[in-house]
């Protein structure tokens, strides 16, 4: 049975690495899958997906996806998006469609919320239309568990922004609710990373 899955945890949770992981699962036993990324990220190029522990793979873009055919679409044995927080709200229920009408399983990785705690877009039509979520955890520096993404700057954790500012281990770090709410991004320094 289908269903629309939603892996989501913070920064440096090897969600890409899990997506890609997916990818090569399904691939390996014979099945055809699509792999694909939201428009926005161009870290990386426009039809590659990189995990930070050097796997890659070319991709085609969500927005490629949302204009197959419904033909073509049923060809796949599974659809894996990365990076879908960043997706709109009509592409998630495309994404919806698909499981619930053309039988197709959809797997979802991305982040839950953004560096000041507010859920993005495509992660908030899942949190809510989802039929599986599977949190991907990581760790804060102090070893609990972490669920925030921090963006950070030499002068400490930034507030106040743009809701999207692609960047990696340079500009972000994963902390625990305590550590992020404190602003402390490593032990006793204030400052941290930088």
């Amino acid at each position: 049975m289908a269903k629309l899955y939603f892996y989501y945890g913070a920064m440096g949770s090897s969600k890409t690495a899990n997506a890609l992981m997916a990818d090569y699962n399904y691939r390996e036993r014979g099945q055809k899958t699509i792999l694909a990324k939201t428009n926005i990220d161009t870290r990386d190029g426009k039809n590659v997906i990189w995990s930070r522990i050097g796997l890659e793979r070319e991709c085609v873009l969500l927005s490629d996806v949302c204009a197959m055919s419904e033909a073509e679409l049923r060809t796949y044995d599974a659809i894996i998006v990365d990076e879908i927080q960043f997706a709109k709200r009509e592409q998630i229920d495309f994404l919806a469609h698909i499981v619930d009408y053309l039988k197709v399983p959809v797997l979802c990785y991305g982040l839950r919320s953004d560096f000041q705690l507010n859920l993005f877009e495509g992660s908030e039509r899942l949190l809510a239309i989802a039929d599986e979520l599977h949190e991907v955890k990581t760790v804060c520096w102090c070893g609990k568990k972490a669920t925030c993404n921090a963006r950070y700057n030499e002068h400490g954790i930034v507030r106040v922004g743009t809701q999207v500012l692609l960047g990696a281990n340079d500009e972000y770090i994963a902390l625990c609710r305590k550590h992020f709410l404190e602003g402390k991004l490593h032990g006793e320094d204030p400052v941290g990373l930088k």
